[in-house]
């Protein structure tokens, strides 16, 4: 009997060598393969190749059965599927010039369907970390609702963010006044351009609407004698900010607390959301724009900075979620939705402001991401050590995707300035010079 079941195993595990051989040359692949009995395919692949990596034949089983994204999703946070000599982005590189479907089109039918058979009643085996999640719905952008939603993403560990963003714990896109400039830098010149496009003097109020963990108050207020009040839903992005106001001597000019942002009273004299947008969705941006309006003086400035999805998709027109978007609202962004540039000006306009200036950060956001993966990976023990395997592998690749998405032109981002409406002269000098000095 024992002999039979190793015999099975045998053949089930010649079968699947044949069939990644034959997408290997369909596909016109050079990247390779090791499987759970530590063989290669190709055989002769060299030790430093790039290749990806399969734990047992229960993935393979999972995934013949349900060959969808949350299935490669669980593998790969399971460690059951890895990649050796390499990151996502290598991986990616490998990636065939035809398109999918053309390509699945060329494949031997016979030859997938006979090796699919031979997994039909293989156990997959696990774990499978990710079942447990459910799907996330769209946000009804209640308080409580909202606070779920951030809690689950933002208080993982101020620690485990402390490996690989910057040193002002800024979540948020880079502004690379050079292209060779560090994360460090980037980061601090981003909130140095927020601050002069709001053009903030001493004196004047700020509201931090999605303050995260305080970088942008603290510096406004150290840098520019502004009173700043920030809030968020995230507990542990208010503690840490708070010790910071602390740290830093501005407990008299900044304030962060633990509030929606559509329960902020007060009127400001300049408004900044930056990254806060993507997590309010479609059916409550009235509410958000609303808040906005309601907490500016007349005539004062609102920064509204958000990811954006191209507005001549489909997916955009209709609300249709891709299952890559699902994928990231599941797993890491629950509740998230996009926007589209154009409705974003038109929403502006509809409730009460004025555009002045639209500016797309896409290429500096592919960067920023790009340097956060690459500084979890560099971190990547001390990170398990603080969060788990399966949190850091998503991360991982939840990382280096949107760094691949921006690098595609599949998603944007976009900081645009606008002014609550008056009639007559607003408070802005005769050209954008003075952000560029």
């Amino acid at each position: 009997m024992k002999d039979r079941v190793v015999d099975r195993q045998a053949t089930r595990l010649e079968a699947f060598r044949r069939f990644l051989a034959h997408i290997r040359e369909r596909f016109g692949l050079d990247l390779g393969f090791v499987l759970w009995d530590g063989s290669t395919v190709p055989a002769d692949l060299p030790s430093n190749a790039v290749a990806v990596a399969i734990a047992d034949e229960g993935a393979i089983a999972g995934l013949f059965r349900r060959p969808r994204l949350d299935t490669i999703a669980n593998l790969w946070a399971a460690g059951r599927l890895d990649i050796r000599n390499g990151t996502v982005f290598d991986l990616l590189e490998f990636r065939p010039k035809t398109r999918s479907k053309e390509l699945w089109r060329s494949l031997d039918k016979k030859l997938v369907l006979a090796t699919a058979a031979k997994f039909l009643f293989v156990p997959r085996g696990g774990p499978w970390p990710l079942e447990a999640i459910g799907d996330k719905r769209q946000s009804d952008g209640s308080a409580a609702e909202n606070k779920k939603n951030i809690s689950y993403h933002y208080d993982v560990s101020n620690a485990f963010y402390e490996l690989w963003l910057d040193p002002q714990m800024v979540y948020t896109c880079s502004y690379f006044t050079d292209w060779n400039n560090s994360l460090e830098q980037s980061q601090i010149d981003k909130l140095e351009m927020i601050c002069r496009k709001l053009r903030l003097r001493p004196g004047e109020t700020l509201l931090d609407i999605g303050c995260g963990w305080g970088a942008l108050s603290c510096y406004a207020a150290q840098n520019y004698g502004v009173k700043a009040y920030g809030v968020t839903l995230s507990e542990q992005q208010v503690a840490y900010a708070q010790a910071k106001i602390k740290r830093l001597g501005l407990g008299d000019r900044a304030r962060v607390e633990l509030k929606d942002y559509a329960d902020v009273e007060g009127v400001y004299d300049k408004v900044a959301a930056i990254g806060l947008f993507e997590h309010v969705g479609i059916d409550n941006f009235p509410k958000y724009y609303k808040t906005a309006h309601r907490s500016l003086k007349p005539g004062g400035l609102f920064l509204h900075h958000a990811i954006t999805r191209p507005g001549k998709s489909d997916a955009a027109r209709r609300r249709r979620r891709p299952a890559e978007f699902k994928a990231l609202t599941r797993y890491i962004f629950p509740g998230g939705e996009l926007d589209h540039i154009g409705r974003t000006v038109t929403n502006l306009e509809r409730f009460g402001f004025e555009v002045h200036d639209v500016e797309c950060w896409r290429e500096h956001y592919q960067l920023t991401c790009r340097f956060w993966h690459d500084r979890l990976l560099a971190n990547y023990d001390a990170a398990v050590r603080e969060v788990g395997a399966v949190k850091t592998r998503i991360w991982l690749v939840y990382l280096a995707a949107c760094s691949v998405t921006f690098q595609r032109n599949n998603a944007g981002l976009y900081q645009t300035l606008a002014s609550r409406r008056v009639r007559g002269h607003v408070d802005l000098p005769p050209t954008r010079a003075d952000l560029y000095r």
